[in-house]
């Protein structure tokens, strides 16, 4: 099997709010300056139409009643107390189709998930990775948490699974979900809860029972750059999945750590999001990768459709092709990066740079000393059907 993308392009139609600040437009724009790189259907790899997810499904991780309640909401009847849901102005409006559109997107995941146990080497749904989503509560621009219902998943089928997140938030949803499980290492790669939200994700988060030491936490400081960046990757990333071996690696790949990202104050680039790529791709597993952030909005096409290139050992040219600008500027997002696709490394100023480095070594030395030893002592558990610790529900 080739590699899978998973899309539907019903998700444009959808708007969060005029000013807010995720745009489901930035999934058109990808699909679209994939196409124009023909990365996509003729001469290249196959899309698959995303389907919505089941009740069902969904209820393996989420409640009825806020399910209940999402659906109330995405077709206009008022409800009390939204605000106990996490709805309402704000990060989590209230929207026509808000269900719909949410069901689609942990559809997609979970078709993606499929593919991945029925041989595909990789498949990509972009518009996944909504990781801060709660049973019961809408969080940090997520209704459902897709991310981990599509791990659910694979457990349930007795896949051990590795996860990496390397949005600029915490990927406090899929953390909780697993925290007491050996069956998912959850590895955060975000800027510090010191600084952003949702204010978690801190080294000393690293499980709890049978789950001690499978939760890896590497809060990195403002103005993390390149450089910075990959060194602790590489420091802590291979390592674990090396030593964790697992049989699946899901990926979030949020590209709100870019430096001119407007909810971020990391400072990378492509240059370094594609060295983090790569090391994925060497990983040499089955590999479910899913979406997540990116808010300065011409980044998300640029860095996603790098990523594809790369799932599909494909090269493609650095200069931007003219449909796509033209598409770009219709959108009204005029490419803020020139014409090009990729950027050169980025290094910050030399005191933030400093600062950066020196917490950058604090954590690394932490998780080495406090996190290593666990991952190591432990081999696979026995293959079989899993329990991953989710609220069951029929």
């Amino acid at each position: 099997m080739q590699p899978v993308f998973v899309f539907s392009d019903e998700w444009a139609r959808y708007e969060y709010a005029p000013r807010h600040p995720l745009k489901p437009i930035r999934l058109q724009l990808t699909y679209e300056l994939m196409s124009a790189y023909g990365l996509l259907g003729q001469g290249g790899a196959s899309v698959i139409p995303a389907r919505e997810a089941s009740t069902d499904a969904i209820l393996r991780y989420h409640s009825p009643e806020y399910v209940d309640v999402l659906r109330a909401a995405g077709a206009g009847l008022s409800f009390p107390a939204a605000s106990h849901y996490g709805l309402g102005p704000g990060d989590n409006p209230i929207f026509p189709g808000l269900l719909k559109f949410s069901a689609l997107v942990v559809g997609a995941s979970l078709q993606a998930a499929q593919l991945v146990e029925a041989g595909a080497p990789v498949a990509f749904n972009i518009a996944g990775g909504l990781h801060h989503g709660m049973p019961a509560r809408a969080s940090g621009f997520c209704y459902l948490n897709d991310v981990v219902v599509a791990i659910d998943y694979l457990l349930q089928r007795g896949k051990r699974v590795a996860y990496v997140d390397i949005d600029t938030h915490h990927g406090d949803g899929v953390q909780a979900a697993f925290y007491g499980t050996n069956q998912v290492l959850t590895i955060s790669l975000h800027e510090s809860g010191k600084y952003l939200f949702p204010g978690t994700g801190f080294e000393h988060e690293i499980g709890e029972g049978d789950g001690r030491g499978y939760s890896v936490n590497v809060p990195l400081h403002p103005f993390t750059d390149d450089e910075t960046y990959l060194w602790v990757f590489r420091q802590i990333v291979p390592p674990l999945i090396r030593s964790y071996r697992p049989d699946v690696l899901v990926t979030q790949l949020g590209v709100d750590t870019f430096r001119t990202d407007p909810l971020s104050h990391l400072e990378l680039t492509t240059h370094g999001f594609c060295a983090v790529l790569s090391e994925f791709c060497e990983a040499g597993l089955p590999w479910l990768a899913l979406g997540g952030g990116g808010y300065d909005v011409p980044n998300v096409p640029r860095a996603w459709t790098l990523a594809w290139a790369m799932m599909n050992h494909r090269s493609v040219p650095n200069e931007l092709p003219e449909i796509y600008l033209e598409s770009a500027v219709r959108a009204g997002y005029p490419n803020n990066s020139g014409r090009s696709l990729a950027d050169s490394p980025w290094r910050a100023e030399p005191q933030r740079r400093t600062a950066a480095w020196r917490e950058a070594e604090r954590v690394v030395h932490y998780l080495k000393e406090h996190v290593f030893p666990l991952v190591q002592a432990s081999g696979p558990s026995a293959s079989g059907g899993v329990d991953s610790g989710l609220c069951q529900r029929s």
